[in-house]
C-alpha cells in the first residue's frame, strides 16, 4: 500500500518553495529515523570475543608442559607448536647443517630475535607455526628414535610431513631434497612471564 503523504495544502508544482520545504523537511525526518535503527544494527556486526581471539594475540600457559612435551594452541587459524626442549634435543641442533636447505635461518621465516641456531628467544622452548611450507599440510613432532621408513636411521628428532615426506629439524629447518623449500615459520612472540608466552605480539 503506498503510504506516501500529500504534500501540504496549497503546494502546487514540482518548483514551489513550499513543496521542496516539505520534501527536505520529510527527508530529514526519514534519515533521522533511518540513524536510529542504524547504530544497533552496525552493534551487531562487532565481532564476538572468538572472533577477535582468532585475529588476535594469544597467551599460553607454559608452566605445564613437561620436558620434551608439546602444547598445540590456534593463532589466527593456525595451529601453533610450544615445545619444551631438553637438553639433549638443544644439543641436537647441531652439526648437520650441511644437511639444511637454510640452517643459518637467512631466509624471513621468523623473527630477527629468532634468528639463530635454536629459532627461538630462550632456546627450551621452541614456538612454531606447525604448516608445512609445502603445501600447506600439518607435519607432526618425531622424536629422537622414531620408527618411520623415511626417516635415516640416525634421525635426531624433528618434525615429519606425511603428504610429501619433508623433514625439518627440531628447529623446523627442512632438510635439503625435500617437497618443503622453507623452513617452519615462526609466529611474533614474547614472554609476558617466566611461565607464559604471548604468540601474535612481540612488543613488550
Amino acid at each position: 500500500m503506498d503510504q506516501t503523504l500529500p504534500p501540504p495544502a496549497g503546494a502546487s508544482g514540482p518548483g514551489d518553495p513550499e513543496r521542496r520545504l516539505w520534501l527536505v523537511a520529510t527527508s530529514v525526518a526519514g534519515g533521522v529515523a533511518t540513524v536510529g535503527t542504524a547504530i544497533p544494527f552496525v552493534e551487531t556486526l562487532a565481532p564476538s570475543e572468538r572472533a577477535r581471539a582468532a585475529g588476535g594475540p594469544v597467551e599460553v600457559d607454559i608452566s605445564d608442559i613437561p620436558p620434551g612435551g608439546t602444547k598445540i594452541v590456534e593463532w589466527r587459524g593456525k595451529p601453533v607448536w610450544v615445545v619444551r626442549r631438553t637438553p639433549e634435543m638443544i644439543a641436537s641442533l647441531a652439526g648437520h647443517d650441511a644437511e639444511l636447505v637454510d640452517p643459518n635461518s637467512l631466509r624471513d621465516q621468523q623473527p630477527a630475535y629468532a634468528k639463530n641456531e635454536a629459532r627461538a628467544i630462550k632456546p627450551d622452548v621452541f614456538v612454531a607455526i606447525g604448516i608445512c611450507t609445502h603445501l600447506g599440510c600439518s607435519p607432526s613432532r618425531a622424536p629422537k628414535g622414531t620408527a618411520n621408513p623415511s626417516l635415516p636411521a640416525d634421525w635426531p628428532g624433528g618434525f615429519f610431513c606425511p603428504c610429501h615426506g619433508s623433514t625439518f629439524d627440531g628447529a623446523g629447518r627442512v632438510y635439503k631434497n625435500k617437497p618443503a623449500p622453507t623452513n617452519l615459520e615462526i609466529p611474533p612472540y614474547r614472554y609476558a612471564s617466566d611461565t607464559r608466552v604471548v604468540i601474535g605480539d612481540d612488543k613488550a
